[in-house]
This record gives structure tokens, C-alpha cells and sequence, in this order.
């Protein structure tokens, strides 16, 4: 700042020594002559060349995903996201009142699933709806369906594929255990939930107008848009089904999750298991 004024005044042909300047402005000298010997910061392009291409292809990839992906160091690739100004900072949420909420956890497997509704465009076959069901404890992704109607048959057909995919055939559960969901005509529907019971499963739904409560189902289906949905132009339902199974395929077995000790929901379930 001292020198850029003494610099201004000189242009004017006013010569002020920089001991003056100081001292008209509370400024001591040895910052206006201190010279910074620390050296910039190197990076090596081993760790900043298989980064930059990874989210390149993946751009909503954070940093720990990267890690675990790539095998590195989180902090360093952490470093590589700072310095390369790749990491965008969160915007800061704020206070949120929220209701005491019914948290949609589970200490096991089976123990509690959770299931619900998303749309997503198929261009010449309109607004489709996805349904999905994930296991509250492993966070996998167990069933889901794409179709045209939105009714509970739709919701139905991701359940028995849950079922399926879980114990191997559809019948009813040896151990009974909760399936979460919110208030919509879907899943309070007569069709829907005679189908729960029988198979033996018992539904709990969410405090109305508060989709926290079912927070986990919710929270999948954020990087299930931004990484896939929102990624293609989906021209019919058919396009839309292959380009979602092969991301659910891909989160179940290779995406690692934070909450699970950045292991995949796959590997959670087989150590669970």
C-alpha cells in the first residue's frame, strides 16, 4: 500500500520518502520492505493428472470419492482441489428449525428400508417415475423401477425387486421389519399397502411435510440427478433404464460412501452379513 501511494505521488511529481509514509499512516517499515522468501507451492503431476481427468468425467465428485477411487491420500488430493481452486466451498445452511425427527437409521441389515418416488424426463415419452428402495443400514440400493404411471404399481414392482434381489425370491419374510416412506397416494394407497403386509412388512410413514424424516432415501437421490438424470438427454424410457442401471450398479459396487467408512454399500452388506 506504501509504495503504491509514494509511486502515485511521485508520477505527480511529489517526492515523499517512505519513513514519512509510515509514519502518516501508523505503518511500520519493515513491512513495506519484507519480502516473502517462502516458495510457491508445487504439485506433482502424477496426483494432478489422474484428478484433473477423473472429475472431468465425474464433476460432482469430491474429494474423498476421488481418494478412494484413485487410491490416494485424501488430504493430498484435498491439496490438489485447494490450490488448483477445483473445490467449491459449501454454502453456509444457516439456522433451520426443525421438528424432533424420526431418524431412519438401522443397526443391521433388514432391520429398515426406506422407498421413494423422483421424476425424470424421457423426452418422447414424457415424465417417467422412478421408484427405489435402499436398505437404511447399508445404504444399497436394492430395488427400483422406471415407468410411464406414476401409480402404486410402479412402487409395487421396485419393492418386489427389492425382495428378490435381497432373499432371493418373493413370499413372505422370515423376519418381519419397517419400511419408511412419506404420506404420498402411493404408498397409503389400498393396493400398496395390502401388498406390504403381505409379504409381511411393516409400514411406518414420515411426519407430513417433512422430508428429513426420510433422509437417507432422499439424500440418494441428489447424486443420482446430479451424476446421472442431469447428465444425459434421455430420448425414451428405454434409453433412461439402461443409463440409470448402470449408475445404480456403479454406486451399489463402486462408489464409496462416507458414512460407511468410505467403503461400498456391496462391501457394508458383505461385512454385515
Amino acid at each position: 500500500m506504501i509504495e503504491a501511494i509514494r509511486q502515485g505521488l511521485k508520477d505527480e511529481g511529489i517526492e515523499v520518502p517512505v519513513a514519512k509514509l509510515c509514519r502518516w499512516f501508523d505503518v511500520p517499515r519493515r513491512t513495506v520492505y519484507y519480502q516473502s522468501v517462502k516458495a510457491a507451492p508445487k504439485l506433482q503431476e502424477r496426483f494432478v493428472v489422474p484428478i484433473k481427468r477423473m472429475i472431468e468425467e465425474e464433476p460432482s465428485f469430491g474429494y474423498r470419492t476421488v481418494a478412494n477411487l484413485l487410491g490416494f491420500n485424501k488430504n493430498t488430493v484435498q491439496r490438489v482441489f485447494r490450490l488448483k481452486g477445483w473445490q467449491v466451498r459449501k454454502r453456509p445452511i444457516g439456522h433451520r428449525p426443525r421438528i424432533e425427527a424420526l431418524p431412519s437409521v438401522a443397526t443391521a441389515p433388514d432391520e429398515r428400508w426406506a422407498t421413494d418416488l423422483c421424476r425424470v424426463w424421457g423426452c418422447r415419452d414424457g415424465w417417467l417415475t422412478l421408484a427405489l428402495v435402499m436398505d437404511c443400514h447399508t445404504r444399497e440400493l436394492l430395488g427400483w423401477q422406471l415407468s410411464r404411471s406414476g401409480k402404486a404399481s410402479t412402487a409395487t414392482a421396485a419393492l418386489e425387486q427389492a425382495l428378490i434381489a435381497r432373499f432371493g425370491t418373493l413370499g413372505l419374510v422370515k423376519k418381519p421389519f419397517l419400511l419408511r416412506s412419506d404420506n404420498g397416494l402411493v404408498f397409503t394407497s389400498r393396493n400398496y399397502t395390502r401388498m406390504v403386509r403381505s409379504y409381511g412388512l411393516r409400514q411406518e410413514f414420515i411426519t407430513p411435510h417433512c422430508p428429513q424424516q426420510n433422509g437417507m432415501v432422499e439424500r440418494v437421490i441428489r447424486p443420482l440427478k446430479e451424476q446421472c438424470v442431469h447428465r444425459h438427454r434421455f430420448e425414451t424410457q428405454q434409453h433412461a433404464s439402461r443409463v440409470i442401471a448402470d449408475w445404480i450398479a456403479f454406486y451399489n459396487h463402486r462408489r464409496p460412501h462416507q458414512a460407511l467408512g468410505m467403503k461400498t454399500p456391496a462391501e457394508a452388506h458383505a461385512l454385515a452379513a
